[in-house]
């Protein structure tokens, strides 16, 4: 979101001097340094909506200075209002400020309306308890960044103002983001810790579902190890290098034959129930989701630089099943 007040911004004017153009060789990087909440991308967007002239009606070019003495006047439009509603759902939050939410996201609670989920998301619950959210893309929105599956639990950061859109799809795009998960398998794999790397694509004939041995998909990439093993379960932790659809679903139930427990895309959740120990099945009478938990995520904060990094424990009725193992 272009940062403005409800009624948009009065255009601002700024002088071009001889001391700028002798530093600066492109507008839109001189623009941001006049502007900081706004980034280049931001500006050229104004640009391309004509929000970017010159008083004296000249023409501007972005990776050009013009003559020393040109006013250049920029205009911010209002937000848009989106159909998203907000909706009164308690958020679990870690951290806040101007620009970025980090919240604790819990099974069953869907990140962004979709098919089968119109609302009751977590975009709504967000618009909510920011209601003076300044968004993305140029409406009054947060911006979604990355995703957790409907059944999986755990922390996501979510923008607030476009400039920490920006920045952390940048984070997320070159994977300087760290990402740790925790799952609870049926059955131990092999190997104790090793690295996973295929290609995941859509399955060829369960369209749900998604696949590691398909002819073409995006390389995705876990590191995993083996934290504990107790009967036919195993706690494993994951480090995610990429963020492909159901990633550590498809490795753990494709590649390593291990499926998450619970699992009711990649598992047989039947016989898994039928087989556990009895104290564990008592505990997970009913479960509808998969016992898979992001744990920790680590970031440099796109505005500030400030690093930091959350952590949020295994929720009921994971954290109960994972009190029969060693600790992390």
């Amino acid at each position: 979101m272009i940062p403005a007040s409800a009624d948009g911004d009065a255009p601002r004017g700024f002088t071009v001097t001889e001391e700028a153009r002798a530093t600066h060789r492109r507008l839109d990087v001189w623009l941001v340094e006049q502007l900081p909440d706004l980034s280049r991308t931001t500006i050229k967007r104004l640009f391309e909506d004509d929000n970017v002239s010159a008083v004296d009606g000249r023409a501007l070019s972005l990776n050009k200075m013009p003559p020393a003495g040109t006013v250049v006047e920029v205009e911010i439009p209002p937000p848009i209002d989106t159909d998203l509603k907000p909706q009164n759902i308690p958020l679990e939050i870690l951290f806040e400020d101007d620009h970025l939410l980090v919240v604790v996201k819990p099974a069953g609670l869907c990140v962004h309306p979709a098919n089968g989920h119109p609302d009751g998301t977590l975009v709504n619950a967000v618009l909510y308890h920011c209601p003076n959210l300044q968004g993305v893309g140029g409406e009054r929105r947060p911006g979604i960044v990355h995703r957790l599956d409907l059944g999986t639990s755990g922390v996501m950061v979510v923008a607030k103002s476009q400039i920490a859109h920006e920045g952390l799809v940048q984070l997320f795009s070159s994977h300087d983001i760290e990402r740790e998960y925790q799952a609870l398998v049926w059955g131990t794999p092999k190997i104790p810790s090793a690295r996973i790397e295929t290609f995941i694509g859509r399955h060829p004939h369960h369209r749900q579902k998604m696949s590691c041995k398909v002819k073409a998909g995006k390389r995705a990439v876990t590191d995993y190890r083996v934290a504990g093993s107790v009967d036919k379960i195993a706690h494993v932790v994951c480090r995610l290098h990429t963020g492909r659809t159901h990633q550590i679903r498809v490795h753990m139930a494709e590649h390593l034959q291990t499926p998450v427990l619970c699992d009711p895309l990649y598992a047989d959740v039947g016989h898994q129930m039928k087989h556990l120990p009895e104290r564990w099945q008592t505990i997970l009478a009913g479960q509808p989701h998969q016992l898979l938990h992001a744990r920790l995520l680590g970031f440099k904060h796109p505005v500030t630089g400030a690093l930091l990094r959350f952590e949020a424990p295994a929720p009921a009725p994971m954290a109960a099943i994972l009190a029969d193992f060693p600790p992390l």
